[in-house]
């Protein structure tokens, strides 16, 4: 059978491309911080057209435009703690992909990230205090309530452990326990989120005219890893 290629998949695909050759030039060393002169600048004063939408951590070791070498007017970024996802920031992914017609969105978590390690604190609190109240119950009762805990989780103030601890209670139920595996889940669950929130996002996705990808930014190389989910 024939299959055919889209222009917004052959966008996507040359767009994540150039991300990922900016990003090692940014790793060895060779940045050339491309288009972040003058001329450039005053090109973008009435419009943008930028080619891929970025969510990622607001970590401050993790900035897009810097780790992928790009420059003004290349990527339409938004930043949150451990890339929690609320309204806003729903709206403005949405605005890139309905409005600006931007074919790649990466979510973008990285490596000893802290917003995980605060996930992994509160829900080690949460399991402590539910687990001290119920200590008069029967273990069946108890391991009951572990098997629910994503209800409580998900009833919490803390959008922190709404987001993030969920990823993580998730995970350890998974039988993962790392904070690579973690990260890795948070990132995954939320591309989750973004498809399953997003009307504009699924059409786009059903029409193939958007390719989501999820990658995770290493402190140590400086190297950006691709996920397979």
């Amino acid at each position: 059978m024939m299959t055919t290629t889209t222009a917004e998949e052959t966008t996507a695909n040359s767009t994540w491309s150039r991300m990922l050759a900016g990003n090692r030039r940014f790793a060895e060393g060779n940045a050339t911080h491309p288009w972040q002169d003058k001329e450039t600048r005053e090109s973008l004063i009435d419009a943008q057209n930028p080619d891929a939408a970025v969510l990622s951590c607001s970590d401050s070791r993790v900035p897009p435009e810097i780790i992928f070498d790009a420059g003004l007017g290349d990527m339409f970024t938004v930043r949150t703690a451990g890339q929690i996802i609320d309204d806003a920031v729903l709206q403005s992914l949405e605005y890139a992909v309905g409005t600006m017609h931007v074919s790649l969105l990466v979510v973008l978590g990285h490596q000893h990230c802290a917003a995980v390690e605060q996930g992994v604190k509160e829900l080690d609190a949460l399991v402590k205090k539910l687990s001290k109240e119920d200590e008069h119950e029967s273990e069946v009762v108890r391991e009951q309530l572990m098997e629910d805990l994503d209800e409580v989780i998900l009833s919490s103030d803390s959008q922190l452990l709404k987001n993030v601890g969920l990823s993580v209670w998730q995970a350890q139920m998974a039988g993962l326990d790392s904070n690579e595996d973690y990260e890795q889940v948070n990132i995954a669950r939320t591309i989750e989120h973004l498809v399953t929130h997003s009307e504009i996002i699924r059409e786009a996705l059903a029409h193939e005219q958007l390719m989501i990808v999820g990658a995770r930014y290493r402190l140590d190389s400086g190297l950006v890893e691709v996920l397979s989910f």
